[in-house]
């Protein structure tokens, strides 16, 4: 019997979907879900959804904990599962957005770079290595899987500071997108070979191959820049295929991602890049409005209807990992971990997104070796970036998180020095208690 915590799991329909995929399978049937959330009326909506689950399941003998203590939660988990969001939607992600606005600088996402991605990990750096602790005090063994953005700089302090936990850090990205290619090709996700390799978010396909009934490989990539080349780019997909188009390989996440993590698509007075590349600017708002929404709409329905939850297994790699683990059975996912020569083009101390073997040993990423070197140098330019965040986080040195944001390309791109530093200083002064004390 294994015990999962999930920490954040008032993120109902994300919990709900992870839930949904332990709980759906045999082997994992008799685990015990801990649920913790700070938002008490989250949190048992979110245990009213589990039990719901379990009930569709047939799990009649289901044991699900929901605490507001999250040692209380953790104690004697086999695996920690995280997704939550420091400081929520407001204030601040709308601090996030809504202040750089002031000095003309836009964003589409804000959760991974740029200065919304800088101060989202400023903020969660100190909550995750929190949770590292209470780890070594009641759950010293277990295997910590983080979902919380920015992924590559909350793995990396987690590697810094916390070594000695366990830990990978997850993400949905390799996995759709290799659907959405083998769809836009008209080819069946299961005939498919990749390799896919760099940063979170900034990883591409090195190889993306079709299994033939011969025994042999069909490369793909000829008929997918065909597609650019062609201009039937996929809609909302122009920043991706341009990419391709100049890069030769295709990037791992969306194009609404990716165009603010450099300098030449989101630009002040430009328009016409923004139409030109389907640029949506404060998409990331928009979406956390839906999803408060959605749970609004959950929550009514669970108190007007007590009928069991369709369970639909998703493509998250969580459930995979602790069946993996729990039974031996050899599992493949793509991890977050810290590099240690994985990607020989890139720092060691950085976090790669690779390849990864899971049974009951854990997670065991697979080494790479050397990737073309223009591929690695836009990888650098988020790693430099990460770096400074990183160091800002465990030194508290204010000057970290100004050169953080000088060298992120975005930012750079837009604001001068002096811009910059400001901005700086009232992201700070806004975020209050969110953040601890800088010198």
């Amino acid at each position: 019997m294994a015990k999962i915590c999930l920490i954040g799991a008032g993120s109902t329909v994300f919990a709900q979907s992870i839930i949904g995929d332990i709980l759906s399978q045999p082997d994992l049937a008799d685990s015990v879900v801990a649920l913790h959330d700070i938002d008490g009326e989250r949190l048992n909506t979110s245990a009213i959804v589990a039990r719901r689950i379990g009930a569709s399941l047939g799990l009649d003998n289901l044991k699900v904990e929901a605490s507001l203590d999250r040692r209380q939660a953790m104690a004697g988990a086999d695996f920690v599962i995280l997704m939550m969001q420091v400081g929520g939607y407001r204030p601040a992600t709308v601090a996030d957005f809504e202040i750089p606005k002031r000095y003309g600088l836009r964003q589409t996402i804000g959760d991974t770079l740029g200065i919304g991605g800088i101060f989202r990990g400023l903020r969660t750096i100190p909550v995750l290595l929190e949770i590292c602790e209470d780890m070594r005090a009641v759950c010293p063994n277990a295997l910590l899987m983080n979902y919380v953005n920015p992924m590559a700089m909350n793995c990396w302090a987690i590697a810094e500071a916390a070594p000695d936990i366990r830990s990978v850090g997850l993400c949905h990205s390799v996995q759709e997108t290799s659907g959405d290619m083998a769809r836009w090709l008209g080819e069946a996700p299961e005939n498919l070979d990749y390799l896919c390799a760099g940063i979170n978010h900034v990883a591409y396909f090195l190889k993306f191959e079709k299994r033939l009934p011969d025994g042999g490989r069909e490369d793909l990539y000829p008929r997918l820049k065909a597609l650019a080349e062609a201009g039937a780019v996929p809609a909302g997909e122009a920043v991706r295929f341009d990419m391709l188009r100049r890069t030769g390989h295709f990037v791992t996440e969306s194009s609404i991602h990716f165009a603010e993590y450099n300098p030449w698509f989101i630009k002040a007075g430009r328009d016409d890049l923004l139409d030109r590349y389907e640029v949506p600017l404060d998409e990331y708002p928009r979406r956390c409005e839906e999803l408060i929404r959605e749970w609004h709409a959950l929550r009514a329905g669970l108190e007007a209807d007590d009928s069991p939850i369709p369970v639909h297994r998703s493509n998250e790699y969580a459930a995979g990992i602790v069946h993996a683990v729990v039974t031996g059975r050899h599992n493949l996912i793509y991890g977050n971990v810290r590099n240690d020569g994985l990607i020989a083009d890139l720092p060691d101390a950085a976090v790669v997104e690779v390849p990864c073997h899971v049974d009951r040993n854990g997670v065991q990423p697979i080494r790479i070796g050397r990737i073309p070197n223009h591929l690695a140098g836009i990888m650098r330019l988020s790693i430099n970036v990460q770096q400074m965040v990183v160091e800002a986080a465990l030194t508290r040195r204010k000057d970290a998180i100004r050169h953080a944001a000088m060298l992120d390309p975005h930012t750079a791109a837009e604001l001068s020095l002096d811009e910059i530093w400001r901005l700086v200083d009232d992201l700070i002064e806004a975020h209050g208690d969110l953040l601890p004390r800088y010198h």
